[in-house]
């Protein structure tokens, strides 16, 4: 499902046009990205957890020259998939 679908599928749900559908997913999306950006968890209960994670620096190889190199540490963004969530995949 790409964005559009899924503003079809929040406009016929919740009984309001794709307009209005659409600046609500957009809302939440950039309010969910600037809240992890700031280092702060984002919690829907049932739903999930989004939240930043520091990744260590490491040494990595060049698959094509076998060259050691160094990655540096950094920020990256992750889900973690509530209770609730997590059952509804699993088909109970």
């Amino acid at each position: 499902m790409n964005k559009e679908e899924l503003v079809q599928e929040v406009s016929k749900k919740a009984s309001v046009t794709q307009k209005e559908a659409a600046e609500v997913l957009s809302a939440l999306v950039d309010t969910i990205q600037k809240t992890v950006a700031k280092g702060k968890k984002v919690t829907l209960v049932g739903f999930g957890t989004w939240e930043s994670r520091k990744r260590a620096a490491r040494i990595g190889r060049n698959p094509q020259t076998g060259k050691e190199l160094k990655i540096p540490a950094k920020k990256v963004p992750a889900f973690s998939a509530g209770k609730k969530f997590k059952t509804i995949v699993n088909g109970k």
